[in-house]
C-alpha cells in the first residue's frame, strides 16, 4: 500500500492565519470572474444562417433548440463515426448536467449539438444514460461553422434569439469548458486536487497522468445506462 504525503500539522491559529491568506486570493479571484462575466455580458453577436439539424422528431431549425426561450447554450459533443463508444470527455462532462430546468427561470435551454447522425446519438445517449436533449449537425455546416468541425473537438456555444434570428454570443474550447464543470470544482478543493501530473502540488502529493482518473464511456454507461 502506497502512503502518500500529508499536509502540515498546525495549531488552529496557525491553520486559520493561513486559510485568511488563502482567501483574499479567492475573493480577488471572485471579483475577477464578475468582472470578466460583466464584459460577456457587453459581447457583440453575429447574425446565425437559419440552419436546418435533425432532432428526435427529425429536421428542426436552429431557432427550434432554444424550444420558446431566449438564451440558448450548446454543448458541442465530440463524435467517431462508427464507434460504439464516444468521447469520455464529453461523456463524462455532459452526465453532470441532469437537473436542467433552473435554466427556465433565466429564459435559458441547455442541449447538445453532435456530428454523429441523430439515430446513432439518440441511442448513444441512451446507452449512456445521459439526460439532455440532443440534436445532429450531421448534414448542417452548423458544428463546422461554431468551431465544432466533424471529427475535431468540442466546443460550447451560446446563443440568442430574437424573434426567428439567432445570434452568437459566445463560444470556448478546451479548458474554457471547465467553468460549467461542478466536478471540477469539487476536486479542486480537496486536499490532493485533481491527482494529474500537470499540475503544481508539493512533493509526495498523488500525481498521476492527465485523464487517468477519469471515468471511461463504458465506466458512465455501467452507472447510468439505460441500452448497454
Amino acid at each position: 500500500m502506497t502512503t502518500n504525503a500529508l499536509p502540515s500539522v498546525v495549531d488552529a491559529d496557525t491553520w486559520r492565519r493561513e486559510l485568511e491568506a488563502l482567501r483574499v486570493r479567492e475573493k480577488a479571484a471572485t471579483r475577477e470572474l464578475d468582472a470578466i462575466a460583466a464584459q460577456r455580458r457587453r459581447l457583440p453577436m453575429v447574425e446565425m444562417p437559419d440552419y436546418t439539424l435533425e432532432g428526435e422528431d427529425g429536421p428542426v431549425r436552429l431557432v427550434d433548440l432554444f424550444d420558446g426561450r431566449k438564451q440558448l447554450i450548446v454543448y458541442n459533443h465530440m463524435w467517431f463515426p462508427g464507434e460504439r463508444w464516444q468521447c469520455p470527455g464529453c461523456t463524462g462532462f455532459t452526465s453532470q448536467f441532469t437537473r436542467l430546468e433552473f435554466l427556465g427561470n433565466y429564459d435559458a435551454r441547455f442541449v447538445i449539438v453532435t456530428q454523429g447522425p441523430i439515430d446513432e446519438a439518440l441511442a448513444y445517449k441512451r446507452r449512456v444514460g445521459n439526460t439532455m436533449a440532443w440534436y445532429s449537425t450531421a448534414n448542417s455546416p452548423f458544428g463546422t461553422d461554431v468551431g465544432a468541425p466533424p471529427g475535431d473537438g468540442f466546443a460550447v456555444n451560446v446563443f440568442l434569439r430574437d424573434g426567428d434570428t439567432v445570434y452568437r454570443t459566445w463560444h470556448t474550447n478546451g479548458r474554457g469548458t471547465e467553468q460549467l464543470s461542478h466536478s471540477f470544482a469539487l476536486i479542486d478543493l480537496l486536499p490532493y486536487g485533481r491527482q494529474e501530473e500537470w499540475q503544481d502540488s508539493p512533493d509526495g502529493w498523488p500525481q498521476q497522468p492527465t485523464y487517468s482518473r477519469w471515468s471511461g464511456s463504458e465506466d458512465i454507461a455501467a452507472l447510468y445506462g439505460r441500452d448497454t
